[in-house]
């Protein structure tokens, strides 16, 4: 079963508040990653910049989201899973899809990111995978 928005609050320490409730109920009825600008049109005018900013800010903090970098260097957010933070870490561990047609961001959840062996010396922090082309909708 899904949790609620009010329930991610909880199980993440975080104090349930209107905004947080909102914007954390904004990403579980979208399909796809979100631009902070996507979450302010939603929000209808009811929060500024600066608390939806906060806001993701907490949720990454928190591994409620995490980031999607993109080539038109624009941030998207999505949900993450259950098990995506462990021991204070964020494991974000799929490959995100963008779709060339419609500008959708999507995770694939199911298709994990390669191993990659770096040389001797080398140790990664994070790898992002990001595979682009078009979407079922835009076929």
């Amino acid at each position: 079963m899904k949790k609620t928005s009010g329930e991610i609050l909880k199980s993440s320490s975080l104090s349930i508040t209107d905004g947080r409730k909102k914007i954390l109920d904004i990403f579980l009825s979208a399909p796809n990653a979100l631009a902070h600008q996507d979450i302010e049109l939603k929000c209808k005018e009811k929060f500024d910049r600066v608390t939806i900013y906060r806001t993701l800010q907490a949720f990454l903090e928190k591994g409620i989201i995490h980031t999607i970098p993109s080539s038109d260097n624009i941030t998207r957010y999505a949900l993450c899973n259950d098990d995506c933070i462990d021991s204070g870490h964020h494991h974000d561990n799929h490959v995100h899809f963008s779709c060339d047609e419609c500008g959708k961001t999507i995770c694939l959840d199911e298709t994990a990111i390669p191993s990659v062996r770096l040389p001797n010396g080398f140790r990664a922090h994070q790898i992002n995978m990001i595979v682009s082309g078009v979407c079922k909708s835009c076929l």
